[in-house]
């Protein structure tokens, strides 16, 4: 009888490994030899991540941040513990202050109390206590509670990231397939440093096994884009033509007011790529970079040996099935017509 082989390394607990980026996360931990236990609402649904590992190296467990006593069997005899759970918009259940904040504060408490080693937290570039965007004040909030019970943790901060399971290049190719135009709001000048989700996952196990605890990183990939730059980049790899329409904030507001209201009257069946939320619209009057203070103090995915991976090296892999006649569409010209 062949012997199976269930791998005996140390073991790693991740919340929300069953997300975009928790693949790459499971993924970066299992070729560097831990166990990995995914803390999922649903762990029927992490089935894709079996094959990233070897027999028996990944495996699924039920875990709500709602219900402190599943978050603690989660994390039961883990050396290290991950937390990804985060939400862009609010709906039904799912507040910020229950998922940055208060999920947040459960999954520290329960890695201090079962003695866990490290815990990784991640945030997002832009968070902060005073900030007028509740996503952006959650996500500080969610650091100040992680601090508290777990000081030694190590606090990530990531600016968008791509991949192919992205909600941002993705979301926009998506709508430039069915829209005449694209808005730019608040003109498009706000600038973003995107960031390969590969690149984090791999970032974050490193910063367990070889960076000091109590470290706040801030990943960011090697060019900074601004919104309009990335917009017609996309147009440019789904060879559409189309409009790109400068919004003022003060009129993006009332949009975004009105997509909210839609989205509620429909009960929720509006098409994500359509929604935009009055708090997003907040977001984007900050820049979403890498901070000079973070690369001054070595806090970024280079201090880390990664060397950061640019979205024009990856992006054109998948959004190629957003044009036309898919992989064998033409690239649009450099030049994308404006509003």
């Amino acid at each position: 009888m062949t012997e199976t082989l269930v791998p005996h390394g140390r073991l790693a607990t991740v919340f929300g490994g069953g997300g975009f980026l928790g693949r790459y996360v499971v993924r970066a931990l299992a070729q560097r030899g831990w166990r990995v236990r995914v803390a999922s609402r649903r762990p029927n649904l992490t089935g894709h991540l079996q094959p990233l590992g070897r027999v028996g190296q990944i495996q699924a467990v039920q875990a709500n941040l709602r219900y402190p006593e599943s978050v603690a069997a989660a994390v039961k005899g883990a050396d290290a513990v991950i937390n990804l759970v985060g939400i862009l918009s609010e709906g039904g259940r799912q507040r910020f202050d229950a998922v940055h904040a208060f999920g947040a504060r459960i999954v520290a408490q329960a890695a201090k109390a079962a003695g866990v080693s490290a815990l990784v937290h991640v945030s997002a570039i832009g968070a902060d206590a005073n900030s007028e965007a509740s996503y952006a004040r959650t996500k500080a909030a969610g650091e100040a509670a992680v601090r508290e019970a777990f000081p030694g943790a190590i606090i990530v901060r990531p600016s968008i990231i791509f991949g192919p399971e992205d909600d941002f290049f993705n979301r926009f190719a998506a709508m430039a397939r069915i829209s005449p135009a694209l808005p730019l709001i608040g003109g498009g000048e706000t600038k973003f440093q995107p960031v390969y989700a590969g690149d984090v996952g791999e970032a974050i196990v490193r910063a367990i096994e070889q960076g000091p605890p109590g470290v706040t990183y801030e990943f960011g990939g090697p060019e900074v884009a601004t919104f309009r730059h990335l917009l017609e980049y996309i147009l440019r790899e789904t060879g559409r033509r189309r409009i790109l329409a400068p919004i003022p904030f003060t009129a993006a507001n009332a949009i975004a007011l009105g997509s909210e209201t839609a989205s509620t009257l429909s009960f929720g069946l509006m098409p994500a790529m359509f929604l935009i939320t009055r708090d997003q619209v907040k977001l984007l009057h900050h820049d979403n970079v890498v901070s000079r203070e973070a690369v001054a103090e070595g806090r970024t995915l280079e201090a880390l040996g990664v060397t950061p991976t640019g979205y024009e090296a990856i992006v054109p892999t998948y959004l190629y099935r957003f044009r036309a006649t898919g992989q064998f569409g033409r690239r649009s010209p450099p030049s994308s017509p404006e509003g």
